[in-house]
């Protein structure tokens, strides 16, 4: 019995540290609040069948991220949205806008980079939520996609390049998502 409780401690503490930074990147992926929860949920379980699976051979962050990975894509395969962000997704990022001209400002801002995102191929938009929004390094990119870091780096320069094609106001997401 002593064994059972502090095996389910530690998998309490695992998931409590490493829940937000999945539903993060699920959020971005889903764009809702609610798929977002599930599809975080739907992680850990996949997870939880995984493990005996786990070699070690990656880290355990990089690992548990594929699995969020392919169960966004599955998700998204399933559901074929016609729009992958949705505005409820920018809705909740906190605003340090401090007038009502900064902040109709601030969601054209929203709504242009939104729109830009959704019209880009999964692999382009997934690499800008690793690289851009979750800001993994390369190398953690590469590992989560089972990419190697060269196709990273072109596909993100490449996705970028498409981003400030679509909003004419390079500078604008320059500024948003780093090199």
């Amino acid at each position: 019995m002593d064994t059972e409780c502090r095996l389910e401690n530690e998998m309490i503490e695992f998931y409590q540290a490493h829940y937000m930074d999945v539903y993060r990147f699920v959020m971005c992926y889903s764009g809702n609040r609610e798929d977002a929860e599930d599809l975080t949920q739907e992680v850990f379980i996949r997870l939880l069948r995984k493990l005996p699976s786990y070699d070690g051979r990656s880290s355990l962050r990089t690992w548990i991220f594929s699995i969020a990975k392919h169960t966004a894509i599955d998700h998204y395969r399933k559901n074929r949205f016609s729009k992958v962000f949705k505005m409820s997704f920018f809705n909740l990022l906190p605003s340090n806008a401090k007038g009502p001209c900064a902040l109709a400002e601030m969601n054209d801002t929203k709504t242009i980079v939104h729109e830009a995102i959704s019209k880009l191929t999964p692999a382009y938009r997934t690499v800008l939520i690793l690289r851009g929004i979750n800001e993994f390094s390369i190398r953690e990119t590469a590992a989560i996609l089972k990419w190697s870091e060269a196709k990273v780096k072109v596909v993100y320069h490449r996705a970028r390049k498409e981003i400030e094609s679509q909003l004419n106001e390079s500078q604008l997401w320059k500024e948003a998502i780093p090199k």
